[in-house]
């Protein structure tokens, strides 16, 4: 999916950065699909505090609607999303201790 492609989603939740940001931790979920990538990134965000921000690496296109709408169901902070290359980084801030 191109950049211009992937604009034409929800626009509402995507947001693509210009640089990558600092992150607490970093999950590489690439070669991952629907539903393992966002059973992982649930795991992962139980592993960082409160006010962690978690940095996400895929190459799943599907990932581009999935992980903001994961966000916006539990109640964490999408950031945004740097496009490299040949993957996506996403970043999530975790809002509550108890996810």
């Amino acid at each position: 999916m191109s950049l211009a492609e992937a604009h034409q989603l929800d626009n509402s939740r995507l947001k693509f950065l210009n640089e990558p940001m600092a992150a607490d931790a970093e999950t590489d979920i690439i070669y991952m699909m629907c539903p393992m990538h966002l059973l992982t990134l649930e795991d992962k965000v139980k592993e960082i505090k409160a006010g962690q921000i978690l940095s996400i690496l895929t190459d799943y296109d599907g990932a581009l609607e999935d992980i903001p709408g994961w966000c916006h169901k539990t109640g964490n902070e999408f950031l945004g999303i740097y496009e490299n290359a040949d993957h996506y980084k996403f970043y999530i801030k975790k809002i509550k201790e108890s996810q």
